[in-house]
């Protein structure tokens, strides 16, 4: 018996929002390679988020190891695009005094 060497296909999909997700599941690239970075094991991620197959967790993270730089510009410009979000969503919803107006709010409609 010999052993067959064939390529396989990383378990990485594109959302309609170009965010890189995981299989079929919602988990995102951006939390595997957090996790990862942090120090958790594959064993752990899939601990953490049960939707996962540990052969995909390897998978991911092998290339993630073999293309750090291409994913660390992805994650970039993640971070650029959640950090443009918020500062539109601050400009357009003043973030100050939220507590006490829903407060307020509340005392009004008990």
């Amino acid at each position: 018996m010999s052993l067959v060497i064939a390529a396989e296909l990383v378990p990485l999909t594109t959302d309609a929002d170009g965010v890189i997700r995981i299989g079929a599941t919602r988990v995102t690239l951006d939390t595997i390679v957090a996790a990862f970075r942090e120090g958790m094991t594959a064993e752990g991620i899939v601990e953490q988020y049960p939707t996962l197959k540990l052969d995909d967790v390897y998978s991911v993270i092998g290339y993630f190891l073999r293309h750090q730089d291409a994913v660390d510009a992805y994650l970039q410009s993640r971070r650029a695009l959640a950090d443009q979000v918020r500062r539109e969503n601050q400009a357009r919803w003043d973030p100050a005094g939220v507590r006490s107006r829903l407060l307020a709010r509340r005392q009004s409609q008990t």
